[in-house]
């Protein structure tokens, strides 16, 4: 079977979805679970458009070792430059260089004759290949180039040192027969072609991103990008899963393998929802919660018969197991410890303690905790910050009852160390809990977004909350997670107000140290 090459750009393309916005702690944990997910290459960031994007494009590529780490780049020296210092730690440094190729970009946005784009991807191509091993070439809004044009210039590229050449449907405009007829074209054009990786990149705007994917894949792409979840600007990207377990369970059709370990799908899917805050529709194909219930009768009845009568996925092959409930308040810090290495997770010590404490908080509430829960717990401790001075929790009450004017008090430990508290009244408690944080909080704040969650299912389920706040102008996302839903709401809004005070915290050290 021909190999397939998957490129991840959850953490790039994905992480420009509007209200996403993750710290470098954050992105270096989804990086980490790439890597077990098996990806050929993740794209970590856009190195020159920030100093944070900067140093977690650094940070995973200093730390990522088995899968090959890129960054994005205009077709600007000084763009390159920054991505090299950012990417020249990773075991096998690429650069993704972009230029617009259709004729309303090269018109209206860039400003230039076709010669002209011809000699900056050229220049830029050439010059990006004295310092990196791996160049990746895209003709942005290839789907609606002149396909002569794309011959000539992709030819061009190619001798000027470019390893991989990407087509992407920029826009998601173009159906799966002109996609695929593409392909074929610029195969059959260009004569250097075999020299490079020939890759796809599919936006969702019609709802064809996976099927424009595959098309290219027929026709010759050897490698697919896409992120997790199909999240992305816009209505997203090609969805990785769904492109994965559709190569495999119709093998007879589709003759191409590729890396992945298939039974970490659900695992990445979760920790990418839970980081960024985009929840998935319950009928997302492959990892939505309805991908293997059945409501109809009949569907019932087939399945009890024989499972293949209305499955054509087993939820085993995509990482989705009946939670075994395994752990509970008598459980010792080894059976927990043994429990985060099966779950394959890596954890320091210190962090194993944390979690741990957080552990047995939980079974105090409790009685049976579940792999969901332990994956809540350590990520929440991986991706948190607790060596920054920030608000911190130290009680709250609510009073609410359908005669009763919703009261919440709170009582908080500011950043500088001082405790504040006092309390206020809303139409309802979750109004009462924020306007009595809002308060206490030196920052500006409004509420923008709120949603609910939980981590499995049953009564005592945990709470995941997550909020879209304006902090002084700025927006920021946050989230929480308890057994209570009004305190994982609190965690959620303070999350959202600390990330605010750690972000600028850390680009005044960086001002300092420039």
């Amino acid at each position: 079977m021909s190999q397939i090459k998957i490129f991840d750009t959850t953490l790039r393309d994905g992480e420009q979805s509007p209200g996403v916005n993750l710290n470098q702690l954050e992105k270096l944990e989804i990086a980490k679970q790439l890597e077990r997910f098996g990806v050929d290459r993740m794209e970590a960031g856009f190195p020159a458009s920030s100093k944070g994007d900067f140093q977690a494009v650094k940070a995973i590529a200093d730390t990522i070792k088995h899968t090959s780490v890129t960054g994005l780049a205009r077709t600007v020296q000084s763009d390159i430059d920054i991505a090299w210092e950012a990417l020249k730690g990773a075991d096998e440094p690429c650069l993704h260089i972009f230029l617009a190729t259709s004729p309303i970009h090269m018109t209206y946005k860039l400003k230039k004759t076709p010669d002209d784009v011809i000699e900056t991807a050229v220049n830029m191509v050439s010059y990006a290949r004295k310092k990196f091993p791996q160049v990746e070439w895209s003709a942005e809004d290839a789907s609606r180039s002149d396909w002569s044009f794309l011959a000539q210039i992709i030819e061009r590229v190619i001798d000027a040192g470019a390893t991989v050449i990407n087509l992407p449907d920029t826009v998601g405009y173009t159906t799966p027969k002109e996609y695929g007829s593409m392909f074929q074209f610029i195969r059959s054009s260009v004569p250097n072609i075999d020299r490079v990786t020939l890759s796809c990149h599919c936006h969702n705007d019609l709802g064809m991103a996976v099927a424009n994917s595959i098309a290219a894949v027929e026709n010759g792409a050897t490698q697919v990008e896409g992120t997790i979840n199909g999240i992305g600007e816009r209505a997203g990207n090609a969805s990785l899963e769904e492109i994965a377990v559709a190569l495999k369970v119709r093998s007879d059709y589709y003759p191409y393998a590729t890396n992945l370990n298939l039974q970490e799908i659900k695992r990445t899917s979760d920790m990418v929802a839970k980081l960024t805050g985009m929840y998935i529709q319950a009928n997302k194909a492959v990892v939505g919660r309805n991908a293997f219930a059945h409501e109809s009768g009949i569907h019932q009845d087939g399945v009890l018969k024989h499972a293949s009568t209305y499955e054509i996925i087993t939820p085993e092959l995509v990482g989705v197991n009946a939670n075994t409930l395994f752990l509970g308040k008598h459980s010792g810090r080894h059976a927990f410890k043994d429990k985060i290495k099966e779950l394959g997770i890596n954890v320091s010590e210190e962090n194993i303690k944390k979690a741990f404490d957080l552990f047995k908080q939980l079974t105090d509430h409790k009685k049976e905790v579940t792999d969901d829960d332990i994956f809540t717990i350590v990520t929440e401790v991986q991706t948190d910050t607790a060596s920054v001075d920030k608000y911190q929790l130290k009680l709250f009450q609510l009073q609410y009852g359908s005669n009763n004017i919703p009261t919440a008090a709170v009582e908080l430990i500011t950043p500088t160390g001082k405790t504040v508290k006092t309390a206020c009244t809303g139409q309802g408690s979750v109004e009462a809990l924020y306007k009595t944080l809002d308060t206490l909080t030196e920052e500006n704040t409004r509420l923008i977004d709120y949603q609910l969650n939980s981590v499995g299912g049953g009564k005592d389920a945990l709470a995941e909350s997550r909020v879209q706040l304006l902090v002084n102008g700025e927006t920021v996302n946050g989230r929480g997670s308890a057994q209570d839903v009004m305190e994982a709401s609190v965690q959620a809004y303070l999350n959202a107000v600390n990330r605010f005070i750690i972000q600028h915290q850390n680009s005044n050290k960086a001002e300092v140290v420039k």
